[in-house]
C-alpha cells in the first residue's frame, strides 16, 4: 500500500511539473472535458434531484408539525450545498469517470500503445495523464454546482407536492436564499471536489507488473511504475 501511495505521489508531482504544457495539450483537455460532462451529466441530474427530494421528504413534515415550516428550505439548501452534493458528486465521478480512465489506459497498456508513444518520443504523462487531470479538475466543481441547483429544485418539488409540507416554490427559495447567503462557508465547502478531482486520474492509472501487463480491473490504486522506474507509466 505504501509503495502505491509513493508511486501515486511521484506521478502527481510529474503531472504538476507538466502543467505549463497544458496549452499545448488543450485539444485533448477539451475532449476529455466534454467526455466527462457527456458521461456524467444525466447521472448527476438524477442523483441530485432525488437527494434533494429525500432530504425535504424526511425533514419537511417534522419541521412543519412543529411550526418551523420556514426552516425547511434552509435545511435542504445547507445540507446539499455544504456536504451532500460535493461528497456524492466526488464519489460518482471517481467511480464512473475513474473506472473509465482505468479501463482505457489499462487497455492501452495491454496493447502496447503506451510503448508506441514512448517510441515516438512522446511522454505518456504529458499525453495521457495531464489532459485528464486538468479536465476533471475543471469539470467536477462545475458538476457540483449543477448538482446543488438540481438538488434544490428536487427539494422544492417535494415541498410543493407533499400534502404534509405544502410550501410554495417562492417561499422555499426565499428561505433557502436567506440561509445560504448567511453562510459563506457553504460555498467554500463546495470547492473541495477540486482537490479530489486532481487525484482521480492518478489513483486509477494501471501499471505493468514485472511478470506482465496489469489487469485494469484489479490495479485500482496502482498509479505509477514499479519502484525505480523512470516513467510512471512504464
Amino acid at each position: 500500500m505504501f509503495q502505491n501511495i509513493g508511486e501515486m505521489l511521484i506521478l502527481f508531482w510529474r503531472t504538476i511539473k507538466a502543467l505549463p504544457l497544458t496549452w499545448r495539450q488543450r485539444q485533448k483537455v477539451f475532449d476529455q472535458f466534454f467526455e466527462i460532462g457527456n458521461a456524467s451529466l444525466l447521472m448527476v441530474c438524477i442523483l441530485s434531484f432525488f437527494i434533494g427530494g429525500v432530504i425535504a421528504l424526511q425533514t419537511g413534515p417534522l419541521l412543519v408539525s412543529r411550526g418551523l415550516a420556514s426552516a425547511v428550505g434552509g435545511v435542504v439548501g445547507i445540507a446539499i450545498c455544504r456536504e451532500l452534493a460535493p461528497v456524492m458528486m466526488s464519489i460518482l465521478i471517481a467511480g464512473r469517470i475513474g473506472s473509465a480512465m482505468a479501463a482505457e489506459i489499462g487497455s492501452m497498456r495491454v496493447y502496447q500503445e503506451i510503448d508506441a508513444l514512448r517510441t515516438m518520443n512522446i511522454d505518456p504523462v504529458h499525453f495521457l495523464v495531464l489532459p485528464r487531470m486538468v479536465a476533471i479538475a475543471v469539470a467536477l466543481p462545475m458538476l457540483v454546482i449543477f448538482g446543488i441547483l438540481v438538488g434544490w429544485l428536487g427539494g422544492a418539488f417535494v415541498c410543493m407536492a407533499n400534502p404534509q409540507i405544502l410550501i410554495s416554490f417562492a417561499a422555499f427559495l426565499s428561505t433557502l436564499r436567506d440561509v445560504v447567503a448567511a453562510s459563506p462557508s457553504a460555498w467554500k465547502r463546495s470547492s473541495h471536489p477540486f482537490h479530489i478531482a486532481a487525484c482521480v486520474p492518478l489513483i486509477n492509472t494501471p501499471i505493468e507488473d514485472d511478470d506482465g501487463p496489469a489487469d485494469p480491473g484489479n490495479k485500482w490504486w496502482s498509479s505509477a511504475a514499479t519502484a525505480g522506474a523512470d516513467d510512471p507509466l512504464h
